[in-house]
């Protein structure tokens, strides 16, 4: 697979993204086994980028991760995050509760506990999962600074942060990546943030590429979710919105029709095309979805097709139910 880079750290063009392997889309259970085949056919196909979180499962993802790359370790770049769960500094027990915060304690606690359940002494990149309000980002990232001299951790990056504080948090040290949602179904990064990003030489790596699984063309209607699916509470997946937001798939189908490939190729080839400083992570937990995401990577659209895609309207309704945890 091609390398790109995230300011100096290079990885695959297309990471994976493991969230689902352990949390949210898990209605119909868990696989364990089958995720683990799916992370390590990963990395047989040239993927580098692991994407996890201790707020997945939570921690079990972490756990999963770890018992996925065992033997591998230096094959693989290890992305996890910290800040949607309240730690005591210290604490035995690890807590369940989400919560945003970047209390200093918290977060070494955070770090302590991520470097044990994925078994290594390093993580390669280590992101601020949510900004919290109430503690200064130059903080955070001095903290975390303290973290790269101890050897704990390689590389600083940022998740839904704002271009304000994207320049703030680089001023302390680089920062190396920012994940926030981007797609053809979330085009928030445009502008101000994608501006800043690559004037400071920070990459971009979006999560839920592929629209929550909208832009594959599988999800037809709400119900075809199972009916603990955390997406059926969001306003896109709602009835209305979900029957206009049907006309972006639509034109994604199309030109699938036009190039032999499938939606979900289309939709991760337009993201690719966007720059070279672009990773996405698509999250699957089956082979078969791995095999046919990374298909993307040689899928070479025309400058036509992809002013057509580039046009769609912006679908319909919020990203999440309530927009107010997203920190910028």
């Amino acid at each position: 697979m091609e390398t790109r880079k995230l300011r100096d750290l290079e990885v695959g063009a297309l990471g994976l993204g493991t969230m689902g392997m352990s949390a949210f889309y898990t209605g119909a259970g868990t696989d364990d086994d089958e995720s683990i085949r799916t992370i390590q056919r990963a990395l047989d196909l040239g993927v580098t980028l692991l994407d996890t979180a201790e707020a997945y499962g939570p921690y079990t993802n972490e756990e999963l991760v770890a018992r996925a790359v065992k033997g591998r370790r230096d094959e693989v770049v290890i992305a996890t995050k910290f800040g949607l769960i309240r730690h005591e500094e210290g604490e035995e027990t690890p807590s369940t509760e989400r919560h945003i915060t970047s209390a200093p304690g918290s977060v070494r606690t955070a770090l302590e506990g991520s470097l044990r359940r994925l078994d290594t002494d390093h993580i390669d990149l280590y992101y601020q999962h949510r900004v919290d309000p109430e503690v200064p980002i130059e903080d955070v990232i001095g903290q975390l600074a303290e973290f790269v001299t101890e050897g704990k951790i390689r590389h600083i990056g940022l998740s839904e942060a704002g271009a304000d504080t994207i320049r703030r948090a680089n001023a302390v040290h680089p920062i190396t990546a920012l994940q926030s949602e981007y797609s053809l179904w979330t085009r928030d990064p445009e502008g101000d943030v994608l501006t800043t990003l690559r004037e400071l030489g920070i990459g971009l790596v979006p999560y839920s590429p592929l629209g929550r699984g909208f832009l594959t063309g599988a999800i037809t209607k709400p119900s075809d979710l199972d009916s603990d699916d955390f997406r059926l509470a969001n306003p896109r997946f709602q009835q209305e919105a979900f029957e206009t937001n049907m006309r972006l798939v639509d034109e994604v189908r199309e030109i699938a029709r036009e190039v032999e490939a499938t939606p979900a190729q289309v939709a991760l080839a337009w993201l690719l095309a966007q720059g070279d400083d672009v990773v996405p992570i698509p999250g699957t937990k089956a082979v078969t979805r791995l095999e046919e995401n990374l298909g993307s990577s040689s899928l070479a659209l025309s400058p036509e097709q992809l002013a057509r895609l580039s046009s769609l309207p912006a679908p319909s309704g919020d990203r999440y139910p309530d927009m107010s945890p997203i920190g910028r």
